[in-house]
């Protein structure tokens, strides 16, 4: 059985993985959306959705990232409407020209496909 890593290995990981999220999140266009998994997956995570989403609700207060333009599997918003989060996304969203209907975004019409996920 492998030794546990030391506690700063751990850290380091973890600041990795999060610069690695945060350079995919940087580079998405206004207009286009993409889902956590496709961050995960183009950040070198694997399947790691669902640590993306806790990523992205622990931002720091002003992060300039786009944080509005990653979705939910299937084009879903994720942010209840009622929400001030939720209201601010769709505000976002539509403001750069994503149509929303149903709490749903268009995948083929709005989704980034970046130069190293399609190729």
């Amino acid at each position: 059985m492998p030794e546990p890593l030391p506690e700063h290995s751990l850290a380091a990981e973890t600041d990795s993985r999060r610069a690695a999220v945060y350079l995919v999140m940087a580079q998405i266009p206004e207009g286009k959306v993409v889902t956590y998994g496709e961050v995960a997956s183009l950040a070198g995570l694997g399947r790691a959705a669902r640590w993306v989403g806790r990523l992205m609700s622990q931002l720091p207060e002003g992060s300039r990232l786009p944080w509005h333009r990653v979705i939910s599997a299937g084009g879903r918003l994720s942010l209840p409407a009622g929400t001030a989060a939720g209201h601010e996304q769709r505000m976002r969203l539509r403001a750069e020209g994503v149509t929303i209907i149903n709490d749903r975004v268009d995948i083929r019409r709005h989704g980034w496909q970046s130069a190293e996920y399609s190729g």
